[in-house]
């Protein structure tokens, strides 16, 4: 793995220049032509580095999914990633700071993609290919909950051998992700109806007052013994301090960890009543993750994915986290599925998110080892 680990390190500035050109290209979820801009940039660094062409999935709302393979062995790897942010255009600017690179999209999580690209050309440039069948799917829609490509990512990672997620590191440790919640989202409208709040309050039925309830029930469903998490993160009502609200609507997020729980919530979400005379809802959402669960197939990966961190001279330990990712999907195929083999750094979803630069070789060099799965013992 020395030899991996060193021409990686000698084409240091060669990954960062492509990291950055990735995050230039800014990708929020809900920006069909945004997204698609950065998939172009993407499949323009497939084609530069690895000499491959995607085959595209048209969507109408989401920005198009993109698949490269390389290959033709028997056991295929899925490398395993998506290239939508969380950021409007123009929110955050890119900066390079004390060995650290920040941006919008670049820990969660383009860096991870791009050293994913790097670490298969290192081995393509070693002549380690041979009899592997690597496949990279890129999603666009990840960041809102995969709605258009679930079933594309779950199509394609089918009877695969091992699904390597490179989504970011966990924050601070470096730890790889071993099991992850399952995830949903949920809105409520609350349909009131309005009156002065002055002159008539008593004609009104207050859309607001009755969000107040169903927010106090919302949070009783959390269990945090079970790991379930119930958030309302969003709470919108009224448009008038003198009218009585006609119209409140919630955003839900919900994080559990076994498929009972998941049952649960939907259940006690989907058949909420109003508590206000008058008051009529409107419910949708689902639970669209299910939970990503340790297995033996997946701890097996996670000790050779230790294995070839202590011939790269360097630590790795696993961890439960608490987000979901596309890697849940695979998982629940029965697929063996290790998360978090993306880039080191910190600041997810956040304004400060960064990753260490030092970090991007050796982590690149973690992925290619994987990939060899038993022949990762290239020295030199």
């Amino acid at each position: 793995m020395k030899t991996i680990k060193n021409y990686l390190q000698q084409h240091a500035d060669e990954i960062l220049m492509d990291i950055r050109e990735l995050v230039a290209a800014e990708s929020p979820s809900m920006n069909k032509a945004a997204v698609d801009r950065c998939g172009e940039v993407l499949q323009a660094l497939f084609a530069n580095r690895l000499g491959v062409t995607a085959e595209i999935d048209e969507q109408p709302h989401y920005g198009n999914h993109l698949k490269f393979t390389l290959g033709s062995g028997d056991e295929q790897t899925v490398l395993l990633g998506h290239f939508d942010t969380v950021w409007d255009e123009g929110e955050l600017v890119m900066r390079e700071e004390d060995g650290k690179l920040y941006g919008p999209g670049v820990l969660d999580m383009k860096a991870g993609l791009v050293q994913a690209i790097w670490a298969v050309r290192a081995l393509q440039q070693h002549d380690l290919l041979a009899g592997k069948r690597i496949v990279f799917l890129c999603g666009s829609d990840e960041e809102v909950g995969s709605p258009s490509s679930s079933a594309w990512l779950s199509q394609h990672a089918l009877g695969s051998a091992q699904v390597l997620v490179v989504e970011p590191a966990v924050a601070g440790s470096g730890a790889l992700k071993t099991a992850r919640k399952g995830t949903g989202q949920y809105e409520i409208t609350i349909n009131g109806l309005a009156a002065h709040a002055g002159n008539n309050p008593e004609e009104g039925i207050s859309a607001v007052q009755e969000m107040a309830h169903q927010i106090m029930f919302l949070h009783s469903l959390n269990a945090p013994e079970r790991g379930t998490t119930v958030n309302v993160g969003i709470a919108r009502g009224g448009n008038r301090i003198n009218v009585v609200a006609d119209k409140a609507v919630l955003g839900i997020d919900t994080r559990v960890t076994s498929e009972a729980e998941a049952e649960r919530i939907h259940a006690e979400i989907s058949q909420i009543t109003p508590h206000l005379t008058g008051i009529t809802l409107d419910i949708s959402g689902a639970q669209s993750r299910p939970p990503m669960r340790q297995t033996p197939e997946s701890l097996a990966l996670m000790e050779r994915a230790q294995q070839v961190a202590e011939q790269l001279g360097f630590s790795v330990e696993g961890k439960a986290v608490g987000g979901g990712s596309d890697g849940n999907f695979t998982a629940a195929l029965g697929i063996s599925t290790l998360d978090g083999l993306g880039a080191t750094g910190a600041g997810i979803h956040a304004r400060h998110e960064h990753i260490i630069i030092a970090d991007i070789a050796p982590r690149a060099a973690l992925v290619a080892g994987l990939i060899l799965g038993g022949d990762a013992h290239v020295s030199g």
